[in-house]
């Protein structure tokens, strides 16, 4: 596989790039995209490097990278042109990157924030590791097996050239998307490359005790009062729940505040399949589903139009919720 100097040197005259990651950040896509801005920071001077990610989860923030990522596209980008001449002055850059890199990204509608600086862009590559993803940029570097997309990006780089705080960015992705390396998509590889970056001085158990396993309290309410909803379906082998518009805004919680509970339905005894589902709209649905051992989630996922791993999948769906619910488990009912 090729390194990111390799990438670079395919991509001749690279001197704006721009990195961005899906929406609803998770641990592994702020950690592959803030690792990839530290990383190319490191490595060259760029007229400009910019990072696009939405807000992640406050428990994220501590990566250095967050706080100076960009949560919209600047206003002066809106009129730029895909014609741009070479050698423009910086100060007049009007967001026709030379190279943008979309990180954990599954498919082109995912991409958050800067979905239109990537139609945009002379050249585009792809790093992820989803196995939905059918490779929408011009370059790409996609391997289903990694537990992770910072699995991926861990073998695009020099590891002598990865600092602490790279690490860091890298880890966390990793334990994230392996549940701490208990899923079922972890490796001997993952093991081996978390080894590696805890050679790098990183407090590998602060990192899982602050950004995995510390809860809020409002989370920690709203997870019981997820639960408490909960039903069973398909003889037990299928566990639901769901939480509207109306209930988040009485108990006031945001999206953030509902990282986890999917995996956390997920470890009932006897299921199969976990399903969440909650409000990103006026009768809009995000809908998240996990499975333990057979079920393929993402091909349950892939009929209402998402998509993601065999174990771990996502689409978004119009309500209302009970109905919702309703599609998904007879999709599932086919498949078990």
């Amino acid at each position: 596989m090729n390194r990111i100097q390799d990438i670079l040197k395919l991509n001749e005259h690279v001197r704006t790039v721009a990195i961005a990651g899906h929406v609803g950040p998770d641990g592994d896509c702020v950690g592959t995209c803030t690792a990839l801005w530290q990383y190319l920071r490191e490595l060259q001077s760029f007229d400009r490097l910019d990072l696009y990610l939405e807000l992640p989860p406050k428990e994220l923030c501590f990566l250095q990278g967050v706080s100076e990522s960009l949560q919209e596209v600047p206003e002066s980008f809106a009129a730029g042109k895909p014609d741009r001449k070479e050698g423009a002055s910086p100060d007049a850059f009007d967001g026709c990157y030379d190279l943008f890199i979309s990180c954990d990204v599954s498919d082109r509608e995912r991409i958050a924030v800067a979905g239109e600086l990537f139609d945009r862009a002379r050249r585009t590559v792809v790093i992820d590791h989803h196995v939905s993803n059918l490779g929408f940029g011009d370059d790409n570097y996609i391997v289903p097996d990694a537990s992770a997309c910072a699995e991926v990006l861990f073998a695009l780089f020099d590891y002598d050239r990865i600092s602490k705080s790279i690490a860091e960015s890298l880890y966390t992705g990793i334990i994230h998307d392996s549940g701490v390396f208990q899923y079922s998509n972890t490796t001997p590889d993952t093991m081996r490359i978390a080894a590696r970056l805890m050679e790098k001085g990183i407090g590998f158990s602060r990192i899982i005790e602050d950004s995995f396993n510390k809860k809020t309290f409002v989370q920690q309410k709203v997870l019981g009062f997820c639960l408490e909803k909960a039903e069973l379906f398909l003889d037990g082998r299928c566990i639901c729940t769901g939480i509207t518009s109306e209930e988040m805004s009485r108990l006031g919680v945001t999206k953030q505040d509902l990282e986890g509970i999917v995996s956390q339905l997920r470890y009932t005894e006897g299921v199969e399949a976990a399903v969440f589902v909650y409000s990103r709209g006026e009768n809009l649905y995000k809908v998240s589903m996990r499975s333990n051992s057979c079920l393929d989630v993402s091909s349950v996922c892939a009929v209402f139009g998402g998509g993601g791993h065999i174990r771990a999948a996502g689409c978004n769906m119009d309500g209302p919720v009970e109905e919702v619910i309703r599609r998904v488990v007879a999709e599932i009912e086919k498949r078990l």
